[in-house]
């Protein structure tokens, strides 16, 4: 049986952690949220209550996942990647929560931003420091700001 390892300087307040996950040092983890087996979740992060993440699921340093975001199995976010979970903030202000689903498999690069409200498919690939406006459908590739598809996600064997 595999453990969970939390660094000691983690705030972790979940006890819905899977075998097998490592929460590295300084991350925040609230008591709502939902993380699976195998994960990582490296330095510098941090989780909200309402907030799901899959097994195998790798977190790299400086990204926040706020209420509303669903990573499923097999996600990989790169470093400082950035999700938001409304599109009109204002300061003191009720706010829509929208939730945004990151499907099976798909991967997202180092300093892209997600908009709320957004699906991206199974196995996509969004592009480092793209800005995802609006969905991005199954298997497909997108970079840019506004994010454009580009054509089919890289396979993963020696991109």
């Amino acid at each position: 049986m595999k453990s969970t390892r939390i660094h000691a300087s983690a705030d972790v307040q979940t006890d819905k952690i899977g075998d097998g996950t490592f929460i590295w040092q300084f991350c925040v983890v609230l008591p709502g949220a939902q993380i699976g087996c195998d994960c990582n979740i490296n330095a510098h992060c941090f989780v909200e209550n309402e907030v799901v993440v899959g097994d195998r699921v790798t977190v790299k340093s400086g990204v926040q996942l706020w209420d509303g975001i669903v990573l499923e199995n097999d996600v990989f976010v790169g470093p400082n990647a950035t999700f938001t979970n409304d599109r009109t903030p204002r300061s003191k202000q009720p706010f829509l929560l929208q939730k945004t689903v990151v499907q099976q498999g798909a991967t997202i690069g180092a300093n892209a931003t997600i908009l709320p409200g957004i699906t991206i498919g199974c196995g996509a690939f969004i592009a480092a420091g793209a800005v995802v406006t609006k969905d991005v459908r199954p298997g497909r590739m997108v970079r840019g700001v506004p994010a454009v598809d580009v054509g089919p996600a890289p396979s993963g064997e020696n991109v």
